[in-house]
């Protein structure tokens, strides 16, 4: 498998203050695991573009768009909600990461790479139409999966998104679209509060309890997706890669371990495959403890080269 590995230094540019668990470390501990591991070498390595802004206005409205650049600040940081900050470069950091999951299409689509790991900040799953919000600016996936449909007339996308928290953004963006499958696991109940019984056709929930373990976990996501995914047949799957469930993480109290990560990227990848050329463009959500996070997308990138797991 030729694995593409998308990443920017613009990305660390932006912060939210020195106590903020989403912190430019994250993408520092990822490339250091992975360098250190010799996989980073093993991808076709490139750097993000940024997003313009209409093809981010695919998935976000102008007005909200304008709105946003208007509140970024001089200097110093500013408050748009309890946990979501911005600096004067936290937008020009944002347009990357959405650029990147376009770049990561493109690559896919011209035979460049069979799959694609977008290692960029800030995340984007949260980030809902006209709300910016959990962290997130813009919806970094939704704006992939926007570009797929515009520029490659991509009709039948799969989103999965294993994050521990549920990707409210993306169904707001895309509830009712029978072209767009979102299949969503996360701790529940939870954070965002606001989707977790979405009754959308599109829309496969699979909330776990707090403590849910590797067993119960891969149980789930068997026994929701996979019928879902095969009856769907996707052109192309697209992965929302947050590894905030691992049982190492503070953010939250699932169980997860760093093989499962390999396994569920494992089965996207099969569902790829079956249906779609093998096509898959994952890019980073959570993950907000150091070791674990740099040890869960070792796990992610060794499955998506096509290599056995190991410790």
């Amino acid at each position: 498998m030729i694995t593409a590995y998308i990443t920017h230094p613009n990305c660390d540019l932006h912060h939210m203050g020195p106590e903020h668990p989403e912190s430019p470390l994250r993408l520092e501990a990822i490339r250091a695991r992975l360098a250190l591991s010799g996989l980073l070498q093993q991808t076709m390595q490139s750097d993000a573009r940024e997003a313009t802004e209409p093809e981010l206005a695919r998935v976000h409205p102008l007005r909200h768009l304008r709105a946003l650049d208007k509140c970024v600040p001089e200097s110093g940081i500013v408050t748009l909600d309890s946990d979501t900050m911005m600096n004067p470069d936290s937008l020009q950091a944002a347009r990357m990461a959405s650029g990147a999951v376009i770049r990561g299409v493109e690559q896919v689509y011209r035979g460049q790479a069979d799959n694609v790991f977008c290692a960029v900040r800030p995340p984007g799953h949260h980030a809902e139409a006209t709300d910016a919000m959990g962290f997130c600016f813009y919806n970094n996936v939704a704006v992939g999966a926007a570009h797929a449909r515009a520029k490659y007339g991509t009709r039948r996308i799969a989103i999965l998104d294993f994050d521990v928290h549920q990707c409210n953004g993306t169904i707001d963006i895309f509830k009712d679209d029978p072209d767009i499958l979102i299949c969503t696991s996360f701790q529940y109940p939870f954070y965002p509060w606001r989707y977790l019984r979405s009754e959308w056709q599109n829309v496969v929930n699979t909330p776990l309890d707090a403590g849910t373990d590797s067993a119960a976990f891969r149980r789930a996501i068997e026994d929701d997706w996979l019928p879902a995914l095969h009856g769907f047949k996707p052109e192309l799957v697209l992965v929302s890669a947050g590894f905030d469930a691992h049982r190492e993480d503070p953010i939250a109290e699932l169980c997860l371990e760093d093989e499962d990560f390999y396994w569920v990227t494992h089965l996207a990848m099969e569902i790829a495959a079956l249906y779609a050329d093998n096509r898959l463009v994952s890019v980073l959500e959570g993950g907000y403890d150091p070791a674990s996070l740099g040890r869960s997308a070792e796990a992610h990138v060794k499955a998506l080269l096509g290599l056995p797991f190991s410790k």
